[in-house]
């Protein structure tokens, strides 16, 4: 897959072959020569399998950080200080999460087979898990909004903490098959404690930091007059705005949230965009703590 980081092989010697030294007889475990047969080397492997393991292990990693996040971020939308930013946090959460989850499905699907059969079972394994989230994620969107947001929160965090490694996971597996022993302290990504490159990071950055006072909007709370798909309206906690035909639901916390029929955006922090096909393209002009002046307009 590459985009993991490079994969780095370490050069180690070769693992001798136990198997057929000893308990022979002298005729059968000399050489016609006379010199003393020397057991064959176990075959280091392949870098092809070395990348493979190595790509397994980094989605693994990133798995495993997103479920420590969620239980985070789940705490954060529980806080009862925070309860006013609850929803925005709770669908921010939503959306971030099935970005990853989404981002891993896809790195899975990328990984062509092992040549190890019970490795390319637990990518299988690992396959169907990350699909099943991925769906149970997606059939949340129409419904999180009307939703308590902590009951919302919690049900995304419990589909992320199925995500743990199918069993044998990929460590088992190494104790059954010496190739993948071999690959798996080759790959750099399986080495404990691995984090992905700076530049690579395994969840979505947080959302950019709040700007200043906010401008003035130029259609100030008005939101009928995004009906033509061009307006700059303030929206201070929650507003229902229909522009150019597409109905937008627009949550402001610590971050701004975008939810139509069939999409959900978080944004944060002045400059970002929110795009809708051809219909609708959304920019946050300034974001504070007392809301976000947003401009609207078509693409």
């Amino acid at each position: 897959m590459g985009k993991r980081g490079s994969v780095v092989v370490v050069a180690a010697g070769l693992v001798l072959a136990l198997g057929g030294c000893g308990g022979g007889t002298d005729e059968k475990a000399g050489a016609s020569d006379g010199s003393s047969a020397t057991p064959a080397p176990a075959r280091a492997p392949s870098p092809e399998l070395v990348e493979w393991v190595g790509d397994l292990c980094a989605s693994a990693v990133a798995l495993k950080e997103l479920r420590a996040d969620s239980t985070a971020q789940l705490k954060e939308i529980r806080d009862p200080d925070a309860e006013i930013f609850a929803q925005a946090r709770a669908l921010g959460h939503l959306s971030e999460t099935l970005t990853v989850v989404e981002t891993e499905q896809s790195d899975l699907e990328e990984l062509g087979p092992s040549g190890v059969p019970a490795a390319d079972r637990l990518l299988g394994a690992w396959r169907k898990k990350v699909k099943d989230v991925v769906r149970e994620l997606r059939s949340m969107y129409p419904d999180l909004g009307g939703e308590d947001a902590v009951d919302g929160a919690a049900n995304v965090d419990r589909h992320v903490q199925t995500l743990t490694p199918p069993r044998p996971d990929l460590p088992g597996l190494t104790k059954q098959d010496p190739r993948l022993a071999a690959a798996y302290q080759r790959a750099e990504q399986c080495a404990p404690g691995w984090k992905p490159p700076k530049g690579e990071p395994s969840a979505p950055p947080a959302s950019a930091e709040p700007t200043g006072p906010l401008p003035e909007a130029a259609d100030g709370r008005n939101t009928a007059a995004c009906s033509d798909g061009a307006c700059e309206i303030l929206v201070t906690s929650t507003a229902d705005v229909t522009a150019n035909g597409l109905n937008v639901d627009i949550t402001v916390g610590n971050s701004v949230t975008f939810q139509t029929p069939d999409t959900i955006m978080n944004l944060g922090g002045q400059g970002g965009v929110a795009q809708f096909g051809d219909t609708l393209k959304v920019t946050v002009v300034a974001q504070n703590e007392q809301g976000a002046v947003l401009r609207f307009a078509r693409p």
